[in-house]
C-alpha cells in the first residue's frame, strides 16, 4: 500500500474513533456513526482498483447506515410518517444483509417512532422484535450489551406509557445490569432515574426516594457531558413529581448549565422547559390559601381563575420567562410547540390576556405544521382547551366555539388515523365538556358516554375517572339523581383504583388536587345528602346515602393528606372509630360537620347505635367560612373575648345546638370530631352555649380525628410513661428566618421533668436533628414534648418545628419520631408540640398539623393552633400530666381539666383555648 493511502487510513481511523459518541435523544448509534463513512471507503476503493463486489456490498451498508440517520432527523423534527417509511426501508436492508445487529438497532428506533404516533401494539411488536434478535445474538461484545439496554430502556418506556409499571421495572432493572456488564456508568444512571419512576407508579414512594437519592453520588463523579446533562434533567423532572420543588429546581439549574457548557441548543432548550414546568408547581403550591371557590359547578374541564398570591405571582413570571426562553431556543416543532402551551396557561394564570391571544396565534400555526402523533394530539387538545378558557374569561368572538369544537374533532380524528386511543379518548371527553359548557346536553351526555367506553376499554383509569365525573355532572342536570350517584361513585371507585397515586396522573392533563380530585368527592357528597323531594313532601336521607357519604369524606381527607406529602401516608392497619365507640369508649359521639355550597350538613354517630343521625342546617358556605375566619381571627386577640363568644356562640348554634338532646340522652361525656374545611382552624372547645354560660369543653372532654380511623387504640396508663423532652428557649435566626427566644420553654421543660420522673432531654444546643434522631432509636418512649417555635401550614416545605442548628420538616418526622422497625403496638403513645401556630391566612393550615400526628405514627397528638409565650402553657402542660397520672382519666379529659384550671385562672380564650388533641383520645 502506498504512503499516501496509508495515511488515508490512518486519518480515516482517527475519524471514525472521533465518532464514537452517544448519540441525541433515543436514538442510539455509537457503533454505527462510525459505519457511515463506509461510502467514502467503497468509493476510494473502487478507484483504487479494490474489488467491485466489496465496494458494492460497503455502499449497500453505507445506504443503511444513512437511511437510520435519516430516520433519526425525521423522528427529531416531528416528521413522523416519513421516519416510520425510511426505518422500515433500513430494516428491510439490514434484513437482506443478515445484519441482525443493524435491524436490531432499526427496530428499536421504528419502535419509539410508532409509541411516538400513539400506534402502541406496532411499537410493541417492534420492541419485542428488536429484543429477540439481540436476545439469540452470537455477538456479546461491550457495544452489543450497549445496543440491548438500550433496548431495553425502550420497552421499559414503552411499558410505563402503556400503564404496565411492573413490567417497566423489570426491563429497567435488567436495562441496568446489562449497562453494569459494559461498564456504563452514565447508562446505570439513566437506568436508575428510570426505575424510580416506576416505583412511583406502584406506589413504591420511598423506594423511589431511595433509588433517586442512590443516584447523587454517581453524578457527581462523572465529569460533564450531554448525557449527565440528561440524567440530571430527567432527575429534577421526577423530583418535581415527587414534590420535592426546591431541590427539583437545583438539580434542573445544574443541568442548564452544563448544556450551556456544551453548548447544547436542543437540550439547553429541554431543560428551560422542565426549570419552567418546577417553577409552575412552585407558584400552584403557593396559590392563595384564602381561596374560597366553590366546587359546586367544577367540571373536569371547567376553566378556573382564581386570586393569584404575591408568591404565586413570582414564580408564575419566572416560569413565563423559562417557557419564553426554551420557546426560542428550542430544535424541533413539538418542543417549542409544548413551550408555548405550557407559556399559554401561565398567562391565563396571570390574566394577561392580550398577550395570551398574541400567542395563541403563533401556536394555532404551529400546530398545523406538524404531523399526527400523540405528543402532537395532546398538544392540539390542551390547546382548544386553552383557548375556551380564553373565550370564558374575556368573552372574545375569535375563536368562535364552533372553530374550537372543530379543533378538538380534528385532533379525534388525527388520533384514530393512527391509531392513538388515549388521545382519542381524551379528546372525545374534551369535546363532551365543551358542549357541556354551551349547555347541549345531549350531545355532552353521547360524547362523554363515548369516551368513557374508550378510556375504559384500555384500561385508562387517569382519563376515565374525568368523564366518570363529567357524566355524574351531567346527569345531576338532568335531574337523574340515582344515575349521577352511580356515575360519581365510580369516579370516586377509579380514584381508588389508582392507588392514590395523584401526582402520577397522566403529566399531560393539567392537574391539581384542588380543581381536579376535590370537586369529585364534593359533589358526590353533596348529591347523597340531598333529601328525595316528592310534591308535597320531603324524605329523610337514607342510611344507605348517611354512611357512603361520610366513607367519602373519609376517603377525601386520606386523599388531601396523600396530595400533602405527595405519597401515601397511613401505613398502619388502622381501627375504625365506630368500633372504639361502640366496644371501647360508650360515653363518645362522633360528630362530622360537612361544609357544602348551599347548606352544612351534619352526621351523628352515637355508641352502640347502628344508625346513623343526620341534621341540615340551611347556612351558605360563603357565611359559614366568613364567620369562621373572624372567629379565627379574633381568636387571637387577647382583648376581643365578647367577640369570640358572639361569633362562637353562632357555630355552637349550628354545630352543637340540633344535637344536644341526643347528647344528654346517651350521657356522652366526650366528642369526637371529624372536622371539615376551615371548621378545622377553630379550637372546637371554645364553642359557646350562650343560654347555660358555658363553653363546650366545660361540658364535654373534646379530641379531634384526622378521619374515620385510628392507630390501635389504647388508653395511655396502661403503659409506663418515659418521656423524651426537647426545646428550644433562645433566639435564633434560621434560612432567613428570625425566631424569638421563648423565656417559659425552660420552666415548661422543668415541670414535665417532674411528672415523668423516667426522661431524657435536648435543650438548646443538644436539640439537633441527629441526637433526636439518636435518642429515638435508642428508646422506645411512650412521650415525645417537644417546646419550640413550630409552623403548621397547607404546604409541607412550609410545616416544620425548630431545632438548635435547623427547620425540621414535616417530611423528616417519619424517619425521626416513627420508630423505625417496631410495630404498631410500640407507636408513641402521645406527641406533644408546644409553642407551635397554624400559618395565619391560611384556611388549609391544619392539614400541616395533621400531617405531621399522621407523619409521626403516634397515637395521639397535643398541639397548639397559635404559640402563646406565657407562663399558662407551662401550667397548663403541669396539670396535664398530673392528671395522666390517675389510671382513670382519658388523654381527651386530661386536656378538658387543664383547660378548665386555665379558663379558672385567666378566661381569656387566647390563653386557655389553642390547645387541641388529635388521634387516639382514650
Amino acid at each position: 500500500m502506498t504512503k499516501k493511502r496509508f495515511k488515508f487510513f490512518f486519518i480515516l481511523k482517527r475519524f471514525i474513533k472521533s465518532m464514537s459518541v452517544t448519540c441525541k435523544g433515543h436514538f442510539y448509534f455509537k457503533k454505527w456513526l462510525k459505519r457511515i463513512t463506509i461510502a467514502v471507503l467503497a468509493a476510494l476503493l473502487s478507484v483504487w482498483g479494490i474489488s467491485p463486489a466489496f465496494s458494492q456490498f460497503a455502499q449497500t451498508q453505507a445506504n443503511a447506515q444513512l437511511l437510520v440517520e435519516q430516520g433519526r432527523k425525521l423522528y427529531e423534527t416531528g416528521k413522523l410518517s416519513e421516519a416510520v417509511i425510511v426505518l422500515q426501508q433500513a430494516t428491510d436492508t439490514f434484513n437482506l444483509q443478515k445484519d441482525e445487529l443493524g435491524k436490531a438497532i432499526a427496530l428499536s428506533n421504528l419502535s419509539l417512532v410508532f409509541k411516538q404516533l400513539g400506534q402502541w401494539e406496532k411499537a410493541e411488536a417492534t420492541i419485542a422484535q428488536s429484543l429477540n434478535l439481540l436476545k439469540n445474538s452470537q455477538h456479546k461484545t461491550p457495544n452489543f450489551r450497549l445496543i440491548l439496554a438500550q433496548t431495553l430502556d425502550i420497552q421499559g418506556n414503552l411499558q410505563l406509557e402503556l400503564g404496565r409499571s411492573e413490567q417497566a421495572l423489570n426491563s429497567w432493572k435488567q436495562s441496568a445490569n446489562t449497562y453494569a456488564q459494559a461498564g456504563d456508568e452514565v447508562g446505570i444512571t439513566r437506568s436508575l432515574i428510570n426505575q424510580s419512576m416506576a416505583q412511583q407508579a406502584l406506589g413504591l414512594y420511598r423506594q423511589a426516594r431511595a433509588t433517586l437519592e442512590e443516584l447523587q453520588p454517581r453524578l457527581e463523579k462523572q465529569p460533564d457531558s450531554l448525557v449527565k446533562a440528561i440524567a440530571l434533567r430527567s432527575f429534577g423532572d421526577v423530583l418535581q413529581l415527587v414534590g420535592d420543588l426546591e431541590l427539583s429546581f437545583k438539580v434542573l439549574q445544574q443541568s442548564r448549565d452544563i448544556a450551556k457548557k456544551l453548548q447544547s441548543a436542543s437540550e439547553i432548550s429541554a431543560t428551560l422547559l422542565s426549570l419552567g414546568n418546577t417553577a409552575l408547581a412552585l407558584g400552584n403550591s403557593q396559590i392563595s390559601p384564602q381561596d374560597n371557590t366553590s366546587f359546586e359547578n367544577y367540571t373536569p374541564l371547567h376553566c378556573i381563575n382564581r386570586p393569584v398570591s404575591t408568591e404565586s405571582l413570582k414564580f408564575y413570571q419566572q416560569a413565563a420567562q423559562f417557557y419564553e426562553e426554551a420557546d426560542a431556543t428550542a430544535t424541533s416543532p413539538l418542543s417549542q410547540i409544548q413551550a408555548q402551551l405550557n407559556n399559554l396557561s401561565v398567562l391565563l394564570k396571570l390574566q394577561q390576556y392580550t398577550q395570551a391571544k398574541k400567542l395563541a396565534s403563533q401556536i394555532q400555526v404551529n400546530l398545523a405544521k406538524i404531523s399526527p402523533s400523540h405528543t402532537a394530539n395532546y398538544a392540539q387538545i390542551n390547546f382548544a382547551e386553552n383557548l375556551a378558557c380564553l373565550k370564558q374569561t374575556t368573552n372574545a368572538d375569535i375563536p368562535s366555539w364552533k372553530e374550537i369544537a372543530q379543533m378538538l374533532a380534528t385532533s379525534v380524528q388525527q388520533a384514530k388515523s393512527i391509531n392513538d386511543r388515549r388521545s382519542v379518548a381524551y379528546g372525545l371527553g374534551a369535546l363532551g365538556g365543551l358542549y357541556l359548557e354551551n349547555q347541549d346536553i345531549p350531545n355532552a351526555e353521547k360524547l362523554t358516554e363515548e369516551a368513557l367506553i374508550q378510556a375504559q376499554a384500555i384500561k385508562a383509569g387517569d382519563i376515565a375517572y374525568l368523564w366518570q365525573w363529567q357524566l355524574g355532572y351531567i346527569l345531576r342536570i338532568k335531574q337523574d339523581v340515582t344515575g349521577a350517584i352511580a356515575s360519581y361513585t365510580e369516579a370516586v371507585n377509579t380514584l381508588k383504583y389508582l392507588r392514590n397515586d395523584l401526582i402520577a396522573l397522566n403529566p399531560d392533563v393539567q392537574f391539581s388536587f384542588r380543581d381536579n380530585i376535590e370537586p369529585v368527592y364534593r359533589q358526590l357528597i353533596d348529591l347523597l345528602l340531598q333529601p328525595a323531594s316528592t310534591a308535597s313532601t320531603k324524605e329523610s336521607i337514607s342510611q344507605e346515602n348517611l354512611k357512603q357519604a361520610r366513607g367519602i369524606l373519609e376517603t377525601l381527607q386520606l386523599a388531601e393528606l396523600e396530595n400533602f406529602f405527595r405519597e401515601a401516608c397511613l401505613k398502619a392497619a388502622p381501627e375504625q372509630i365506630d368500633e372504639v365507640v361502640d366496644k371501647t369508649d360508650a360515653t363518645a359521639a362522633v360528630i362530622y360537620p360537612i361544609i357544602l355550597t348551599d347548606r352544612l350538613d351534619i352526621i351523628l354517630k352515637l355508641p352502640n347505635q347502628v344508625e346513623l343521625r343526620h341534621y341540615t342546617i340551611n347556612k351558605k358556605a360563603t357565611e359559614v367560612e366568613s364567620i369562621l375566619e373572624k372567629l379565627q381571627q379574633y381568636l387571637r386577640q387577647p382583648d376581643r373575648i365578647k367577640d369570640v363568644d358572639r361569633l362562637s356562640q353562632q357555630v355552637y348554634s349550628w354545630l352543637i345546638q340540633p344535637l344536644e338532646l341526643e347528647l344528654e340522652r346517651k350521657n356522652i361525656k366526650t366528642l369526637v370530631f371529624v372536622l371539615d374545611g376551615e371548621l378545622r382552624n377553630i379550637p372546637m372547645a371554645v364553642l359557646y352555649d350562650n343560654q347555660h354560660q358555658k363553653y363546650l369543653i366545660q361540658k364535654y372532654a373534646i379530641s379531634l380525628a384526622p378521619g374515620l380511623q385510628l392507630i390501635e387504640p389504647k388508653s395511655l396508663q396502661k403503659v409506663q410513661l418515659n418521656g423524651l423532652i426537647a426545646g428550644v428557649s433562645e433566639q435564633r435566626r434560621i434560612e432567613g428566618r428570625s425566631f424569638t427566644p421563648l423565656k417559659n420553654v425552660k420552666v415548661e421543660l422543668q415541670q414535665i421533668q417532674s411528672a415523668i420522673p423516667r426522661n431524657a432531654e435536648l435543650f438548646n444546643q443538644t436539640f439537633t436533628k441527629i441526637n433526636l434522631q439518636n435518642q429515638i432509636k435508642k428508646v422506645p418512649y411512650t412521650v415525645v414534648h417537644i417546646a419550640t417555635h413550630g409552623e403548621f401550614s397547607s404546604n409541607p416545605d412550609q410545616t416544620f418545628i425548630l431545632t438548635w442548628e435547623q427547620l425540621l420538616k414535616v417530611k423528616d418526622f417519619d424517619n425521626l419520631i416513627r420508630l423505625s422497625g417496631q410495630k404498631e403496638s410500640k407507636a408513641i403513645e402521645l406527641l406533644v408540640l408546644s409553642a407551635c401556630e397554624t400559618a395565619q391566612g391560611d384556611n388549609r393550615a391544619t392539614l400541616g398539623l395533621a400531617g405531621i400526628a399522621v407523619r409521626a405514627g403516634a397515637r395521639s397528638t397535643l398541639a397548639t393552633l397559635w404559640a402563646i409565650d406565657d407562663e399558662s402553657t407551662a401550667e397548663f402542660m403541669s396539670q396535664f400530666y398530673q392528671e395522666l397520672e390517675n389510671s382513670k382519666v382519658t388523654k381527651a379529659e386530661a386536656v378538658r381539666h387543664a383547660q378548665l384550671k386555665l379558663l379558672n385562672d385567666y378566661e381569656i380564650p387566647y390563653l386557655w383555648a389553642p390547645y387541641i388533641l388529635v388521634g387516639n383520645w382514650l
